[in-house]
């Protein structure tokens, strides 16, 4: 039961560690030049303020997915090689070595598979889906790869869209993000002539504990 002190009479050093080129600590992005950070990305993902990240992005798509299989959807995968068809943004293109000279194209968004799977009787459907543009960056979409939840339903009214995607975001809040505070619903719903009015924009930010 009693304790006993040993004493090290050698020490043999396998391997020097280096000096990490930043601490790993919870701090922001910002702090750190971005550059090193994606030289030792294998390190900035170690700090919590990005591990936070990846861990709510993966609870919020499974809230995505349990929610929509709910709701009545199913999920659907479309291609992702896949013939060029003219949209908002220039394809990145992928050379086919069975067919040389000939080119796949990477997909902007999953539309031009909509009307098939609708004919083909797949009423509901959704789709998590990585959409692919060679364009510049903007302030609310990343340039070159983005995910979005692309959700197709026949036969509906604009209204059923809209009550759908307020339900979804309510919940997914709720339950992910419990210190936000959601402080009107149902959610206020102005006209595009009245955001362009009053705000000069077509989607205002009208938050109130950002």
């Amino acid at each position: 039961t009693g304790s006993v002190e040993l004493e090290a009479q050698e020490l043999t050093i396998l391997s020097e560690s280096k000096t990490p080129p930043f601490e790993i600590v919870e701090t922001k992005k910002e702090e750190v030049g971005e550059e090193l950070r994606y030289k030792y990305r294998y390190l900035d993902l170690r700090r919590p303020f990005n591990q936070k990240k990846i861990i709510i992005r993966s609870k919020a798509i499974k809230f995505i997915r349990d929610f929509m299989h709910n709701e009545g959807f199913i999920e659907i995968e479309t291609p992702i090689l896949a013939k060029s068809t003219p949209e908002g943004a220039r394809d990145y293109l992928v050379p086919s070595r069975q067919h040389p000279g000939k080119f796949y194209a990477l997909p902007q968004s999953p539309q031009q598979y909509k009307q098939m799977l609708m004919v083909a009787g797949f009423d509901k459907y959704f789709q998590i889906a990585p959409c692919f543009r060679d364009e510049d960056a903007r302030s609310d979409r990343a340039p070159d790869q983005f995910f979005q939840l692309d959700i197709e339903m026949s036969f509906v009214a604009q209204e059923e869209i809209l009550n759908l995607l307020e339900k979804l975001y309510t919940e997914m809040i709720t339950e992910i993000f419990p210190e936000k505070h959601i402080t009107e619903t149902p959610w206020p719903k102005i006209s595009y002539a009245d955001a362009m009015e009053k705000y000069g924009n077509d989607k205002p930010d009208m938050r109130k504990d950002k």
